[in-house]
């Protein structure tokens, strides 16, 4: 009986560390979408697998202090320091300006930023090392509860971030790994040390730092004390906010009421209004929408005929309409001043229609507004879905600013603006009905505006349309460029209209069928008969201005890297418009791998290589080469699918959290399945590598195709089908790392722990680049770099087993030193 509570005090301890690991690195990414740019999420995965790494890496280089038979004091006390970290680091992180010039100082507080980040992981690499290479208990079973937990933990992040805010799921994740350390210290595994140390001190007051982070926890989810102090690089004052509200999706905030004159996009020269009051909401602190006081009578809001953004509603006729992405409502009250009588507004976000319907229903009346009526969705699966046409629908200013500056690497809202999902807005048109998108201008650049006309002209074009430019009108007002497409030809009657709303309102018209556009670039672009043509046109541009496409979605970004050194970078930074943010964003990308190249050598490379200093380079060599391998290829295929998965689900928390859960699962399953099926023979090995390599380089060619058949599902349908397309390639990449570790094993025990450095090095560095090369070449081009590392392992591993055999055959053994087991660090990475 006492084995079996040992059993099962241990298994639940590591169970709820590995899935408050889990939770903690996706919860992280929400919480540095708030405070610095969404660009840095995927700095996350990378940060945690090199604390896993550095803390495994520590375990193994002090074996005289992690005794086994001191194991539930080693893993209490780790787990109750991995608490304490976590709390540590968020206070840190909440505190840090990561926005300084590029300089010295910028590449301090940037290392200052990935160590906070690294420290809580760099304590569950101590507990999950040691759990899976010192515990009494069958270590399958120990690394499927392993395994289990961060599975949980993928799921029940989403949970709790729909519960509390996010400091606030921190510090409960912080509890949930403090009572993973009290069940440790219940199983009882060995004797505990004596002495005074810190390590002891918390071993013995537990159960009172239990207590002590649960109250704060729990009372920080009431008041919210620990709370972000810098947002998007500015210093944010409490008392500004009347309220706020963190979900999965992002962090709102609503602001104290104001008396002003009202907040337009893009106003007309000719406006003029008197101050009304008004509130702003924020998401994420780095994008705003303003809420009008509106009483119900429509007369209120004449104003917002002024505005460049409405400018599709001067076409006559229009009695339906759809608006993506509701914010304060401006959009939708819009189409209601404009005579629409029937407005869905389609938001992703639950908070935004609880916000307008009932918390703020006296300073609006929108949710009384006859014909108007709410869907809370994610726009492109409900319109794939919908049974219903539109006479008109708008889309304005449908980002987070922050992908404005910051969008090589966010994928926040590029999953609106490809080519695939303009084709199900169009096909949702009545047929002389209209699709509107407002987005950012720079007056004498093209810059988002000639990316959104290639767009639309790749679309039409898709859609069979011969001569794109009859389809398409836009205009612009101050900063803000409007674009009105249609399916078929603007007739000539809403042409007419759309003139006349130009006119009067001192819009300038960029984009007619019937006059030469703004700019030669644009006219090029609009003139281009089919594909080739456009990326001609496109191809003459400093910018990247070809039309995204899910396989390549980074609207945001129009940087071209390929052509950095060919460019003056600095001249062309200093043009209004998105150049200078997206340089900047990328220079801060360069700074990231530098900082995660200096922190993988000092803390994992330098410290393993006494473990190679006297073995047979051709071990090592072909060791280092096949983990290289492994590393890279499964880190190019995480985030090439973090990506595509991203886009079909709607949102990049549910992508994370899905496409977390099925690799941990799918690979372990592997890994273990690898136990009892081993690739033990030139055959299998090969028969394995090409079956893997054959499934990821064959994703990009029926993947998509699937995904858009069903993108009319369900979110549960959807994220199912993404389990299911997951799953295989998770199963075959589990077989690599076990196989490589049996490989090298049968040659010599001692450097193992250098192969598990070198493979969670190379992942922690593939994680950047990764991003890069779906930015610059799209997503199919990271999988497909990561179905050639597969497909390249057979070399290594024909060299080690030929190593093995001739050792075998001569009857000499190197060395048996080494763990007593391995440690496969995708497990929670």
């Amino acid at each position: 009986m006492q084995k079996i509570a040992q059993r099962l005090s241990f298994y639940t301890g590591l169970g709820l560390i590995t899935a408050a690991t889990l939770m903690l690195q996706i919860v992280e990414t929400r919480i540095i979408s708030v405070t610095s740019w969404y660009h840095l999420a995927f700095f996350v995965i990378s940060v945690a697998m090199f604390g896993l790494t550095a803390g495994a890496v520590w375990v193994y280089l002090r074996p005289e202090r992690y005794r086994p038979g001191q194991l539930s004091y080693h893993l209490s006390t780790a787990s109750l320091s991995f608490a304490l970290a976590t709390i540590l680091a968020l206070l840190v992180q909440l505190t840090i300006v990561t926005s300084l010039p590029a300089s010295v100082m910028s590449l301090v507080v940037w290392t200052e930023f990935a160590v906070a980040l690294s420290l809580p992981f760099f304590f569950s690499g101590i507990v999950v090392s040691l759990a899976l290479t010192r515990s009494p208990f069958p270590v399958g079973v120990v690394y499927g509860i392993d395994l289990l937990g961060a599975a949980l933990g993928c799921l029940g992040a989403l949970g709790l971030l729909n519960l509390v805010s996010g400091p606030s799921a921190v510090l409960w994740i912080a509890v949930l790994i403090a009572a993973g350390g009290q069940f440790f210290a219940r199983a009882d595994l060995g004797d505990v040390p004596l002495g005074r140390s810190v390590a002891g001190w918390l071993f013995r007051y537990r159960g009172p730092v239990l207590a002590g982070l649960a109250i704060l926890a729990f009372a920080n989810s009431l008041i919210e004390g620990v709370r972000p102090t810098v947002v998007k690089d500015q210093i944010e004052h409490p008392a500004t906010i009347a309220y706020e509200k963190w979900n999965s999706f992002s962090r709102i905030t609503v602001g104290q009421p104001e008396r002003t004159r009202p907040a337009l996009w893009g106003p007309s020269p000719r406006f003029v209004a008197d101050p009304i009051e008004q509130r702003w909401m924020n998401i994420d602190g780095g994008a705003g929408t303003a809420v009008y006081r509106f009483s119900g009578d429509l007369n209120e809001l004449a104003f917002l005929r002024y505005d460049v953004t409405n400018l599709a509603y001067a076409v006559p006729g229009l009695q339906t309409g759809a608006v993506i992405g509701v914010g304060g409502g401006r959009d939708l009250l819009s189409a209601r001043v404009f005579g629409v009588s029937e407005v869905v507004g389609v938001e992703i976000n639950p908070i935004f229609i609880d916000l307008l319907t009932r918390r703020f229903a006296n300073d609006t009346a929108i949710g009384r507004q006859p014909g108007l009526s709410f869907e809370v969705d994610e726009a492109r699966s409900w319109f794939a879905r919908a049974e219903r046409s539109f006479d008109v629908i708008q889309m304005s200013l449908i980002d987070t600013w922050a992908a404005t500056g910051a969008g090589a690497f966010t994928l926040s809202e590029n999953g609106l603006y490809t080519v695939e999902a303009w084709r199900i807005f169009l096909e949702r048109l009545t047929p002389s009905g209209v699709f509107t998108v407002s987005r950012w201008y720079a007056p004498g650049e093209v810059n988002e505006t000639g990316r959104m006309v290639s767009l639309a002209v790749a679309t039409l074009q898709s859609l069979g349309a011969t001569d794109p430019k009859r389809h398409l009108f836009m205009a612009a007002s101050d900063n803000v460029a409007t674009l009105v497409m249609s399916r078929s030809p603007l007739s000539a009657q809403a042409l007419a209209a759309l003139r006349q709303a130009a006119h009067t309102y001192a819009f300038s018209v960029l984009l007619s069928p019937q006059a030469p556009a703004a700019s030669p670039l644009l006219e090029r672009i609009v003139a281009a008969p089919d594909r080739s043509a456009l990326a001609r046109a496109t191809e003459a541009s400093y910018l990247d201005l070809s039309p995204p496409t899910d396989a390549r979605p980074f609207f945001f970004n129009q940087l071209r890297l390929g052509r950095l050194l060919d460019q003056d970078v600095f001249t062309l930074a200093s043009r209004v418009g998105v150049y200078g943010g997206n340089l900047s964003a990328t220079l801060t990308l360069a700074m990231l791998i530098l900082i995660s190249a200096i922190l993988v050598a000092a803390t994992i490379i330098v410290p393993l290589r006494s473990m190679v200093s006297s073995r047979p380079s051709g071990l090592i060599g072909a060791g280092t080469f096949y983990f290289g391998l492994i590393g890279i290829g499964f880190m190019m295929v995480e985030i090439g699918l973090l990506q595509r998965i991203s886009v079909f689900l709607g949102h990049p928390v549910y992508a994370l959290s899905v496409v977390l859960f099925s690799l941990i699962l799918s690979t372990g399953i592997g890994s273990l399945v690898s136990e009892r099926a081993p690739l033990d023979s030139s055959a299998r090995l090969v028969s394995w590598s090409a079956l893997t390599s054959l499934y990821l380089l064959l994703l990009p060619f029926w993947l998509p195709d699937i995904l858009l058949r069903l993108e009319s599902a369900g979110l549960l349908l959807r994220a199912g089908l993404a389990v299911l397309v997951l799953s295989p390639a998770g199963f075959l990449m589990g077989f690599g790392f076990p196989t490589g570790m049996r490989l090298v094993s049968a040659i010599d025990k001692k450097p193992t722990p250098w192969f598990w450095g070198i493979n969670g090095a190379a992942g922690v560095l593939a994680a950047s680049v990764a991003v890069l090369t779906s930015i610059e070449f799209g997503i199919d081009t990271t999988l497909r770099i990561g179905a050639i590392c597969y497909l390249l392992l057979p070399g290594p591993a024909l060299l080690l087993a030929r190593c093995a055999r001739a050792m075998r055959e001569s009857g000499r053994s190197i060395g048996d030193e080494g763990p007593p087991s391995t440690l496969d660090l995708t497990s929670v990475s």
